[in-house]
């Protein structure tokens, strides 16, 4: 039987999750595994959350080399928000030897690089199946199972908060306001939801999934991103006359000019295609490979269990390997000229217009002078009077789209842009 001692940095909702999973799986594991975890040392304040899970306190530290410094330790999990001091922690780990397993997806985005050259130095292993869609094993899909597969494209909602902010203005009719504080209510959002809504959870995970999809750095950086805040109940509802859900996607693809396209934002999608099933706070990532061809992985995406059953399961990976997976392109410099510049979509566009003559004409001829197809056209009255006209657009590069737009709220007899949203097949 082989002993691995373990040590958990933070025993909040997934480190107390992650506790729980251990011990009542820690005989199937011996049985099944061959493989003896004990969680050794817990790196802790909240000494009242210790109690209530039951913690023999013995096993408490505040201090980090208490568990950098304990050969007994070979696997250290951590459970921290945001870059420090998480990283300097992993990194005093790695650099000792330790393999690493992290939940953090802010920090393993922006931290990856400096984390990989460590764990490549020392030669031991980095694990972080958890930083991306909770329970649903998305990272070990692309490492392993989709091995004979050149991946072209991902799409995900990668997001439970504002899936289920999104996914209810959708079946209630209710705006974002009021949907966000139901969110809060039930605990799917923070007090301050702006890493949710705002798009930069999203987007830590599509730089992650990206760059494993395609073995190149893809940094938080060169991912696009736009959250649902100015997302309104009326376009949903014209969305959903012409067919279409809305979700908050991350999105990547290699181009025709094989460079990387990587964005977050939302988008109207089919509503025959599998993610628009997807509801409420559960996530779902469709996969296209050269081979396999599409594949969705669905389940959910955050909470304690679900996140700490991923958290448990690169555990008993990482003890059960002598030699770890190595992630050499993380250890190369960012190649700026890997990266589109230019996005290509059809587009959603609504208008506030004054029913003047031949404006309808010249807006048409403006977005075929700027060599936009039109795919259909809506006219729809506002609930005070207003007319408003929507145009969706075939596929055509986003800086057409916004070019012309800028003519567009110039001519006389246009309002404004109210709106511009991306729709994806």
């Amino acid at each position: 039987m082989k002993k691995i001692g373990i040590a958990l940095l933070g025993l909040g909702v997934v480190g107390g999750g992650t506790y729980e999973i251990l011990n009542n799986m820690r005989e199937t594991i011996k049985k099944n595994e061959g493989l003896d975890i004990e969680v050794k040392r817990i790196l802790e304040r909240n000494i009242d959350r210790c109690k209530q899970l039951g913690v023999d306190l013995s096993k408490i530290t505040q201090n980090i080399d208490d568990i950098v410094n304990d050969d007994e330790i070979q696997i250290v999990a951590e459970f921290f928000g945001g870059v420090e001091p998480a990283k300097s922690f992993l990194l005093k780990a790695l650099k000792k030897g330790k393999s690493v397993v992290t939940a953090n997806k802010e920090m393993f985005s922006k931290c990856w690089h400096e984390l990989e050259t460590a764990a490549k130095e020392s030669g031991a292993g980095l694990y972080f199946e958890a930083s991306c869609v909770g329970g649903v094993p998305v990272i070990r899909t692309l490492t392993d199972s989709m091995q004979a597969n050149r991946i072209t494209s991902l799409k995900g909602i990668v997001n439970g908060t504002t899936n289920y902010i999104l996914s209810k203005m959708s079946d209630e009719g209710a705006d974002y306001e009021t949907c966000l504080k139901e969110a809060q209510k039930l605990g799917y959002a923070e007090a301050n939801p702006t890493a949710d809504v705002e798009g930069f959870d999203a987007t830590y995970k599509n730089s992650i999934l990206s760059s494993l999809a395609y073995r190149k750095r893809v940094p938080v950086e060169k991912v696009y991103r736009e959250g649902i805040s100015n997302v309104s109940v009326e376009d949903i509802a014209i969305g959903k006359e012409l067919g279409y859900e809305i979700k908050l996607l991350a999105i990547s693809k290699l181009t025709d000019e094989g460079k990387i396209e990587a964005r977050v934002h939302p988008a109207f999608l089919p509503k025959n295609h599998p993610l628009s099933s997807v509801k409420g706070s559960f996530n779902a990532l469709y996969i296209h490979g050269d081979s396999v061809d599409d594949v969705m992985l669905y389940g959910r995406g955050a909470g304690a269990l679900p996140t700490g059953s991923a958290i448990v399961s690169d555990v008993v990976f990482a003890a059960s390997k002598d030699v770890h997976r190595r992630y050499d392109f993380e250890c190369e410099e960012v190649d700026e000229g890997a990266f589109a510049t230019d996005f290509k979509s059809q587009y959603y566009v609504r208008l506030a217009v004054r029913d003047s003559e031949g404006t309808l004409a010249k807006i048409a001829a403006a977005f075929a002078k700027n060599g936009i197809s039109i795919r259909s056209v809506l006219q729809k009255e506002g609930k005070n009077g207003e007319v408003y006209v929507v145009f969706v657009t075939y596929e055509t590069k986003e800086s057409n789209v916004r070019k012309t737009l800028s003519q567009i709220e110039n001519f006389d007899g246009v309002d404004k842009v109210v709106s511009l949203l991306r729709v994806e097949e």
